[in-house]
């Protein structure tokens, strides 16, 4: 289930009863705390490069696995594109079964290859996987081959709710481990032997990194590669991105469900005639982590969803070699109905400009509804 589909259900019991919801309305505190990040020891951050560091000179396989029927948009698309931008590593989009991969919030994508495929070609498995948030965490066919890659060696790397998926394939037991503000108590009352690291955005146990939410994609992945191509090719990529750092400060305290979170979606979600579907436009090479960022925030409002466009059916294959899959034809949709990717526009900026549009359409309550999904600090 998706973050805004597990908050959306959450929120909907919470009407069953006018008195109830009433009453745990205002259990919810009336705003997040202001919380500095804690600084990360430089020792603690040195041992996470030597864990992710690969070892000899073959070029690494980094493995980004997919249930078909639901992934995580940016936990899936984002990660690919700023790896493939590094070209330090074989990054390849994998997905348990054949055919596209619906994402949520938004998105379809071709994925290059069924697990089944990989594990023909990749008999001695990856170097490398990411899993991000998936529908479900206990897919059978998704545990079974987590397992098995971490026996070969592999080091697995959860982003955001992946972590539940991680947990459940009986990889984060005894672990110190972290993940997205929303299923933090969850995944500690099904996995008890689970040490929470809080004020973290990424945590590392042995060969097993687990970050919080969504936007934790950026320092992740420039973490990764920082560990395989080094800092000077670090560096570069997150120029690209317009990502400043990339360290492991977080201040937890700073994301909750508070009051004005759930009184914003609840509004925005019975406000139920007042729909809006923004349109954007799918051009060959268009920067598929700007699109990700972008499609994510708009269909996080509870107000509107990103829809892609294009002239036929056919996959549009991104700037780093991903094919996405377009929801409608564009003609006939209106101007005023579309979101620009920009070429100019670096991903982080397009976030950030997403946000700021969001405001003006919808407020700057949805604006902080969204950010707090994304887990992204403003």
């Amino acid at each position: 289930m998706s973050i805004s589909g597990a908050i959306r259900g959450g929120l909907a019991l919470a009407l069953l009863g006018l008195a109830g919801f009433s009453g745990w309305i205002f259990s919810l505190p009336a705003a997040t705390l202001t919380a500095e990040a804690p600084a990360v020891p430089p020792e603690e951050a040195a041992a996470m490069l030597a864990v992710l560091r690969q070892e000899g000179d073959d070029r690494p396989v980094i493995a980004v696995v997919g249930l078909n029927d639901a992934t995580e948009t940016n936990d899936y698309i984002a990660t690919t594109g700023i790896l493939r931008r590094a070209d330090i590593a074989d990054v390849v989009m994998l997905a348990t079964g054949p055919g596209a991969v619906r994402l949520y919030p938004a998105l379809r994508v071709q994925p290059d290859a069924t697990i089944a495929a990989f594990d023909a070609d990749h008999p001695q498995g990856a170097d490398y996987v990411i899993v991000p948030a998936m529908s479900r965490d206990d897919d059978p066919v998704v545990m079974a081959w987590l397992q098995d890659q971490f026996r070969k060696g592999a080091r697995i790397i959860a982003v955001c709710a992946g972590a539940k998926v991680v947990a459940a394939a009986g990889l984060l037991d005894g672990r110190r481990a972290t993940t997205h503000w929303y299923y933090r108590a969850e995944m500690l009352e099904r996995n008890p032997g689970i040490d929470y690291a809080a004020n973290r955005r990424m945590v590392f146990d042995g060969k097993v990194v687990t970050t919080t939410g969504i936007t934790a994609v950026m320092p992740m992945m420039l973490t990764l590669i920082e560990a395989i191509g080094g800092r000077s090719k670090a560096e570069a990529v997150a120029r690209d991105l317009g990502v400043d750092g990339w360290d492991a400060r977080h201040a937890s305290a700073a994301f909750a469900m508070t009051r004005p979170f759930a009184i914003t979606v609840l509004a925005n979600r019975l406000a139920m005639w007042n729909r809006d579907s923004w349109g954007i436009d799918l051009l060959p090479g268009l920067d598929e982590v700007s699109l990700a960022l972008v499609a994510d925030a708009w269909s996080r409002t509870y107000r509107s969803q990103a829809v892609t466009l294009s002239g036929n059916t056919a996959a549009v294959e991104s700037l780093n070699g991903i094919h996405i899959l377009p929801d409608s034809g564009h003609d006939g949709w209106p101007a005023e109905r579309r979101l620009p990717i920009s070429p100019d526009e670096r991903p982080a900026d397009a976030l950030d400009r997403a946000l700021e549009t969001i405001t003006d359409r919808y407020g700057e309550a949805t604006a902080n509804v969204v950010a707090m999904q994304l887990e992204y600090p403003r």
